[in-house]
């Protein structure tokens, strides 16, 4: 039963790290570099959008990343938790008093 909560736990886990890393990607390689001149045509806050993404937004982006993971990875950890410590009781035998 152990390696069976572990291996649920692990890969819960990699798949918030999988869709944020994407995410990471998405953001720093596919708008930052490969699309930069095509969103150059649109404007925000006065600057060209791929200029702006590639200097200032990613940033902005990479700090809501961690943040979505803090949160993401605290609510499994309490998710876990708790289905560990109902697994425990449910093993352990009732004293009778």
């Amino acid at each position: 039963m152990r390696d069976e909560h572990a291996r649920a736990y692990w890969k819960a886990n990699v798949r918030i790290l999988i869709v944020l890393m994407s995410i990471w990607f998405f953001i720093s390689f596919v708008c930052g570099i490969l699309l930069a001149d095509f969103l150059d045509n649109f404007r925000f806050a006065g600057f060209k959008l791929g200029f702006w993404i590639a200097q200032q937004g990613s940033i902005y982006v990479f700090v809501v990343i961690i943040l979505v993971y803090l949160v993401c990875m605290d609510r499994l950890d309490a998710r876990y938790t708790r289905d560990k410590k109902q697994a425990t009781d449910k093993q352990q035998p009732e004293d009778p008093a």
